[in-house]
């Protein structure tokens, strides 16, 4: 591979990572290729990217992003594949579900909007992440809950309001 190539793989990993916001570093070494196969048949179904990159033309990719993930060149060891996704949790979920077959692939980094996950010991972590849309629903929810709460107070207690009256027109 010469200079220029290494300078188009560069600047392609640059693109996804700034176009997908998150992505993986993931090690699936010593898989067959069918597994590694399934793999990517299972990332493509759940929307997620995956690309396997030398280890250097990722930490360059990385070195052109805004902000300091320099923490993640620890992981950047081995073979590497990239799992690019726009949905934070979404390769995690993935990770956990492949690694119920078998003890690969292995979680070795992860970067989400900005904020660096280092080690497989953060798989579960990852997991719990809210996505963005399950947040903002969250947020809808909870913004809902008290106004729904006033109208129905409202609404019953004009009924309570509506039989007291009535109540008191029969007496009367």
């Amino acid at each position: 591979m010469n200079r220029e190539e290494k300078h188009e793989v560069v600047s392609a990993l640059q693109e996804k990572m700034q176009e997908f916001g998150n992505f993986y570093i993931a090690d699936t070494s010593s898989l067959s290729v069918e597994k590694v196969n399934n793999i990517r048949r299972k990332c493509f179904e759940s929307g997620i990217e995956m690309q396997v990159a030398k280890n250097t033309l990722i930490r360059k990719a990385i070195e052109g992003l805004e902000g300091d993930a320099s923490e993640i060149f620890v992981a950047l060891k081995g073979q590497s594949a990239l799992l690019f996704s726009t949905v934070g949790n979404g390769p995690a979920k993935l990770i956990k579900a492949l690694r119920k077959g078998s003890d690969k692939p292995v979680l070795k980094a992860a970067y989400i909007d900005s904020t660096v996950f280092v080690g497989d010991n953060q798989l579960d972590t990852l997991v719990s992440l809210k996505s963005r849309e399950e947040l903002i629903g969250d947020i809808i929810g909870l913004l809902q809950s008290p106004a729904k709460n006033v109208v129905s107070a409202l609404q019953s207690g004009g009924n309570k309001i509506a039989g007291i009256v009535k109540t008191l027109q029969e007496r009367g």
